[in-house]
């Protein structure tokens, strides 16, 4: 893999963020957009535990997803407090997945500002909060909607690796899915690098690498391939907006509708055909990457 720091600014304007990253696609860490927010400083895990503690939420392991994994289908399942008393206490390779924390809590919507001095768009139904214990793993993957997305860490660190969407075939990724085959857990471990035997167009691929701390705001573009290792126990919630294009709207709607559907269905009908058939294609479409950049 060829990857390169992600650009970082302390504060930007609206005009600068749309030539330089929001036209362009290009990720961005914006250091103290959230530091005007009372969530800043007021979210903690006591914080959180005492206004939701007694919600039931799923949690998800760092296993990546085989033939007969079902769309996201949590691992496990506690009380939010019992969560964090789990993670509070060391190491846990857990987290949770898309919890909609102001469905119980609306008042948290209070806490920060909608940035629409960067763009438009934005799903205000749908802030959503992601949580980890230390070494949990969020595996590669794009988010299926297609959405531009500002992702704000809290608490703890959390080290991405990013790659624009174009990367998919050097990527691995499976047809009818957002996720790639290869598995990048611990990549920056010396001896936690992705199999490059396996997955050889993996070193053509270009993309980015950043850590995230308390405050730091990320933007993604739409369709970025991201990976995500808690380096420590800590909490982000994103922001999402939707494509100016229709186009982007589209495709984010077949996404959801039209792929995810057909994916589903054959899993639950023929799971071991159909994944060794998206795995003969995936080796295929990085077969031909690989002649086309005259490597055998």
């Amino acid at each position: 893999m060829r990857l390169h720091p992600v650009d970082r600014v302390d504060n930007i304007s609206g005009e600068d963020f749309q030539q330089h990253y929001y036209k362009p696609m290009k990720p961005l860490v914006i250091a103290d957009l959230a530091k005007a927010w009372p969530a800043y400083d007021k979210w903690n895990w006591q914080y959180f535990k005492n206004i939701v503690g007694d919600k039931r939420v799923g949690l998800y392991n760092n296993v990546k997803s085989d033939a007969y994994t079902p769309i996201n289908t949590a691992d496990d399942y506690k009380t939010f407090g019992e969560y964090i008393d789990m993670i509070s206490q060391g190491p846990a390779g857990w987290r949770i997945f898309l919890f909609n924390i102001f469905d119980h809590a609306p008042e948290l919507a209070s806490d920060f500002t909608w940035p629409e001095h960067l763009m438009k768009g934005f799903v205000k139904k749908y802030p959503m909060l992601f949580t980890g214990g230390a070494t949990s793993i969020t595996h590669m993957h794009f988010d299926i909607d297609l959405s531009h997305i500002l992702h704000t860490q809290f608490t703890g660190r959390k080290r991405v690796l990013l790659f624009p969407f174009e990367e998919q075939h050097k990527l691995y990724r499976k047809p009818f899915e957002v996720l790639s085959l290869a598995d990048f857990s611990n990549y920056a471990d010396n001896k936690g690098k992705p199999d490059y035997e396996q997955f050889p167009a993996l070193k053509l691929a270009q993309g980015y690498e950043v850590i995230l701390d308390h405050g730091d705001t990320l933007f993604m573009p739409a369709g970025y391939w991201h990976h995500m290792e808690y380096l420590d126990s800590g909490f982000a919630m994103s922001l999402r907006a939707l494509q100016k294009s229709h186009i982007g709207k589209l495709n984010g709607l077949w996404n959801l509708f039209g792929m995810r559907g057909i994916d589903t269905l054959m899993k639950r009908t023929a799971p071991k055909w159909w994944y060794d058939y998206k795995k003969e294609k995936v080796f295929k479409a990085a077969g031909r990457v690989l002649t086309t950049n005259g490597v055998h």
